[in-house]
This record gives C-alpha cells, structure tokens and sequence, in this order.
C-alpha cells in the first residue's frame, strides 16, 4: 500500500495515484462500451413487441392450460428416440475421444510436434460447433431422422470428452508408471498398467456428465429434423396446438430431471 504523508501525518491509501487513475478510466471505458451496444440493441428493437411481451405470455398460458395429457400416449416413441440419441452419441463420442486423448495428453502422445497439435485440433474444431450445427449439416448430408441426430451429438461431444479425458491424463501418478516400465513392460502394458486404472474414475465421471448433457442437448435437435421429442414441438408449434406444447415440454422437463437424478447418483458411487 503506498503511503502518503500531508502535514506530517502518514495516510495509508490502497492504491497510488495513477493506479486510480488508470481504474477509473477503465469503468468509463467499460460503461462507455455499454452505452454504445445498448443503443445499437435499442435501434434494432422493436419496443412496442417487448411492452407488449406481458399480455402475450399471458395469453399463450391460458391456451397452453391445462396440457392435453391424452396426447401422452404419442410421446412415447419420440421420447425413446431422444434417449437413444442422447445414448448412442455418448457412447460413439468415448469411442473417438479416448484415442485423440490419448494422442493430445503430453505424456502420452506419440509425437508432440506433430500428433499432439492435430489431436487438439479436433477438440478444439468438434467443440467450437453446436449440436444444433452439426444437425443442420448432417440433415443436408444423409437425411433427416434420428441417425443425423445421433452422428451431431456424438460429434459434438468428442471434443468435451477428449478434452476432459487429456488433461485426467496429464495429470497422472508418474511414480506408478515408471515402477511399470522399469519392470520392461511394452509400451501398450504401461498404458494398460500404469495410465488407464488412474483415469477409469475420471473417463466414467466424463462419460455419464456427458450423457447428462446430451439428454438436454437431443431433446431439441428435433426442431431442425433430427428426430427424437423435439420434432413434434415443433409439429405442434407449427399449427399452434397450445395443450400439446405444455405437455411436451412437461415430458420434456421430466426426462431431464430424471437424467440429473441418475447421472448424480452414478457420479455419488464413483467419487
């Protein structure tokens, strides 16, 4: 703290001169940068949609109740879809992420100028892309329906996983792997011996937080063809059936917590 001194008396300040200076020019800086966003936000605003926000709400609640609980027995078929996308995707993602892990950790990379610098680079490009994205790529490329929605959240996830998964690795126990190789194990043993006991906790961690994540995820891509429960969402936004709406996404909000309710319980048994 520096310290000033006016008529012979030491007063303690927290910060010199110029370093107030150089704060406060930055909250005006900061609240200049505001000003100007909001006023590019206001001019392409429409206020009159947003004061009348209220009224609107209002008025979809009361067409959305009460739901149309008989229109249940069609979600069941959706619903299974949208678990299966979330499943499948998990587990063809793990298949990928493993390896590029593995090429991507320094520790275990085969080459660090070469190898290491693509396997990032995977992760880096399948996580920079949304589910949603990838789905509208992939429905150009083979088709709508749920393998397109299986394939974009499995790509999707590659890059979470593996990143996860890279840096689980990295920072192993190198004790256990140098006792392991000093008894002339292969390459391919000390990885089997020495790497993959100590991450099995992460990679199951990883593997079902990311299930978790992708219930949320599939439960949407339906909205640009990809099949699962969001496809009659937005069946039923496009002719305005309110009931179905409320009720779909009540099945929607169920799967949801029930995926939370398992994957906690999974995550509590292996911590």
């Amino acid at each position: 703290m520096p310290v000033l001194e006016q008529n012979g008396t030491k007063i303690w300040h927290r910060r010199t001169r110029q370093e107030s200076l150089v704060r406060w020019f930055g909250w005006l800086l900061g609240i200049a940068v505001f000003m100007l966003c909001w006023q590019k936000i206001s001019a392409a605003t429409t206020w009159f949609f947003v004061w009348d926000a209220p009224r609107i709400a209002g008025d979809i609640w009361t067409r959305a109740t009460p739901p149309k609980w008989d229109y249940v027995t069609q979600l069941g078929r959706p619903i299974w879809d949208t678990l299966n996308i979330a499943t499948l995707g998990t587990l063809i993602s793990l298949c990928f992420a493993v390896p590029v892990a593995f090429m991507a950790a320094r520790n275990t990379t085969p080459s660090r100028m070469f190898i290491r610098p693509i396997a990032l680079l995977i992760i880096v490009a399948t996580r920079s892309i949304n589910s949603l994205i990838w789905a509208l790529l992939l429905i150009a490329i083979i088709g709508p329906g749920v393998f397109a929605g299986v394939v974009a959240i499995a790509i999707r996830s590659v890059g979470f996983c593996a990143k996860l998964l890279y840096e689980a690795i990295e920072e192993i126990d190198e004790s256990q792997v140098e006792a392991i190789t000093a008894t002339g194990a292969s390459r391919w043993q000390v990885m089997a011996y020495g790497i993959v006991p100590q991450i099995l906790p992460a990679f199951a961690g990883v593997a079902v937080f990311r299930w978790d994540i992708n219930i949320r995820e599939s439960t949407v891509l339906g909205l640009v063809g990809a099949g699962g429960i969001g496809l009659q969402l937005q069946s039923s936004l496009n002719v305005l059936a309110w009931p179905q709406v409320s009720l779909i996404l009540v099945v929607i909000l169920c799967a949801v917590v029930i995926g939370e309710w398992v994957s906690a319980k999974v995550r509590g048994a292996i911590i």
